[in-house]
């Protein structure tokens, strides 16, 4: 999983291994996502692949994680026989990344696995900068509810799912 340090991270670590999964969950000093050899070897082995890596607060960052981090993944977690990828995306911004991410991950799912976006609306609970739901911007999610979403996507088919208060 990536983005092991973050706010999602923090609530579904827990549970996908209370749930008996074995979870390798990199930070980003420990792992360059834009290194295709490096996440190919991170990946090897794996079952499914987790992308919930974000840099909120820097755009072109956040897009490039988006877009060239999944195809990265993808193409590793392919390599790797990986059964499951997972990919978080936002509802509240139509930007090109979200939907170079979707596309990603239709691409894993035309391979024969199963490949799920999870499009979510602004967060909001700890760590997230919203500690209430935000009504000025609209629906926001509940960063507990985002981590739950992750742990049950790794059971969900193929799909687009949209998730929202």
């Amino acid at each position: 999983m990536t983005g092991g340090t973050g706010v999602i991270a923090a609530v579904a670590l827990p549970l996908l291994r209370a749930a008996g999964h074995e979870v390798v969950a990199p930070g980003r000093e420990e792992l360059d996502l834009f290194d295709p050899a490096a996440v190919r070897e991170a990946v090897a082995g794996a079952d499914a692949v987790i992308h919930i890596a974000t840099r909120v607060g820097d755009r072109e960052a956040n897009d490039r994680l988006r877009s060239e981090g999944s195809r990265i993944l993808v193409d590793a977690a392919l390599a790797a026989g990986a059964q499951v990828y997972v990919q978080p995306t936002i509802t509240f911004l139509d930007l090109p990344s979200v939907a170079d991410a979707a596309r990603e991950t239709a691409r894993f799912a035309e391979s024969g696995g199963r490949g799920v976006v999870l499009r979510f609306g602004l967060l909001d609970g700890p760590g997230t900068g919203n500690d209430a739901p935000n009504e000025k911007y609209g629906s926001t999610l509940h960063v507990e509810d985002a981590g739950r979403a992750v742990v049950a996507a790794l059971e969900l088919p193929s799909g687009v799912y949209t998730y929202e208060r």
